[in-house]
């Protein structure tokens, strides 16, 4: 494979879509709960690349490590058009519908990669 087949130049970018969720309630009851949501609802939707929902990693505490989040969700989606696809699929709406009032806190960071 040529470097610029290999590095993805000349094709459209996949989507990162990485959201880090603070809860209302910090247990670790709740925090599994909105893991296994994620599982649940946000898996396996059409053009997804990389699915992953796990929690904040206890014990990597450096001075640049961003801590103020129980759950992280990382999305890569094929292209922009699986990413809006995705925002308005039924089980995403399900998922907001039934987490939203318990998140204190939501980031989402979207990015093109290759």
């Amino acid at each position: 494979m040529s470097g610029a087949a290999a590095s993805g130049v000349g094709r459209e970018p996949m989507l990162a879509h990485m959201v880090y969720f603070t809860l209302k309630d910090r247990s670790p009851e709740a925090i599994q709960g909105l893991v296994a949501s994620c599982h649940k609802y946000l898996s396996g939707h059409p053009g997804t690349v990389l699915f992953a929902a796990g929690t904040l990693t206890p014990d990597l505490a450096r001075e640049v490590n961003d801590r103020d989040f129980d759950v992280a969700l990382q999305l890569v989606f094929e292209n922009r058009a699986a990413h809006d696809a995705y925002q308005t699929a039924a089980r995403h709406q399900a998922f907001i519908a039934e987490n939203k009032p318990t998140w204190a806190r939501v980031r989402v960071f979207d990015a093109d990669v290759t």
